[in-house]
């Protein structure tokens, strides 16, 4: 078994361990999923399908779920939203892959790289739509009114990140508070969600949301970090486009805090003047720094964070099942 392939199968067991106690919601989520994802016109449908492909580990469906069940129940909203947030976190992942200039992903060609940037949007406006017209379904405004205050703040963590590209003087309060929005409120708004639809009292719903918000900031540092460090074999996806992009992520931040004037400003014009940057012209400026390890601790932090807001939430397989998931955003290796 080649390391690509044992690498995707410890994952998909671990994933499966996780989402055991929804494991029949799951599966209505995907069924959901699937009939969203066609089109009666060939080429739409030949796109959406492909776009359905390119989906990763259903996080933030099971997030939705999860937290249903953790707070009694996981129904019939449960399965539509959760089909709704994968909508719209997959509709994410094409646009972003425009802005990267990616061209692969879950080992497969990005839909840029197999058609071009204006079908990429498209499809990513399609899904959007699609997520739209599923949570307008729904019989109170809480739930659209919860996902558009997060896609807003998604939104808003990309342009910032966007405004921030090649600027090294980015602070690590600042790459928090972009992550905060690009990644960690669409997670909130899952936990949220969940609780909320499972009949839990505001103080719960927030507790669970603040549980999703710190799980987002530590899958984002850990997604950062294997930008860096990953091997786009076994990760599956176009690697380095951090660099490439110029965005200021947590272990550059705190690479350059570490280094003497003289060797930061060596780094920054290496980052700034190269067009191809990579980790092995970094690597021995790495090597001399703790930043590696100081990122893998923050996002260790923030798991820590997470697991500690389900203080005082009754004992269930879904409650275990999201502290082992909090440890497994960090522990992955795609």
């Amino acid at each position: 078994m080649s390391q690509v392939t044992h690498g995707r199968e410890k994952t998909a067991q671990s994933l499966r361990s996780l989402y055991a106690p929804i494991h029949p919601e799951l599966d209505q989520v995907e069924q959901l999923l699937r009939d969203e994802l066609s089109s009666e016109n060939p080429f739409v449908d030949r796109l959406v399908k492909h776009g359905f492909r390119l989906g990763g580990k259903r996080l933030r469906p099971a997030l939705v779920l999860l937290s249903g069940k953790a707070c009694g129940v996981a129904g019939r909203e449960h399965v539509l939203l959760g089909a709704a947030v994968e909508l719209i976190h997959t509709a994410t992942l094409i646009h972003d892959d425009v802005l990267d200039e990616a061209d692969l992903r879950r080992h497969r060609d990005t839909v840029n790289a197999r058609w071009d940037n204006e079908a990429s949007i498209l499809l990513g406006d399609y899904l959007l739509a699609r997520s739209i017209r599923l949570v307008s379904s729904l019989d109170t405004v809480f739930a659209c009114r919860a996902i558009a205050e997060a896609s807003k703040l998604m939104c808003e963590g990309e342009l910032r990140q966007v405004a921030g590209r090649g600027d090294y003087d980015v602070d690590e309060e600042k790459y928090l508070g972009i992550i905060s929005g690009k990644t960690a409120e669409l997670c909130a708004c899952c936990c949220r969600l969940g609780a909320h639809y499972a009949g839990a009292d505001a103080r719960r719903q927030e507790a669970f949301a603040r549980f999703g918000h710190h799980l987002g900031i530590a899958f984002q540092i850990a997604d950062d970090l294997l930008d860096v460090l990953g091997d786009e074999a076994v990760v599956g996806k176009s690697l380095g486009t951090d660099l490439v992009k110029q965005k200021t992520t947590l272990p550059l931040i705190r690479l350059l805090d570490q280094l003497v004037p003289a060797d930061r400003d060596k780094v920054v014009g290496l980052l700034s003047n190269s067009h191809h940057p990579r980790y092995d012209a970094l690597e021995p400026w790495f090597d001399r720094t703790d930043a590696i390890a100081y990122t893998r601790d923050k996002a260790m932090h923030y798991t820590r964070l997470a697991q500690a807001e389900l203080e005082g939430i009754d004992a269930s397989p879904a409650e275990d099942a999201m502290r082992r998931l909090a440890d497994f955003v960090v522990d992955r290796e795609h």
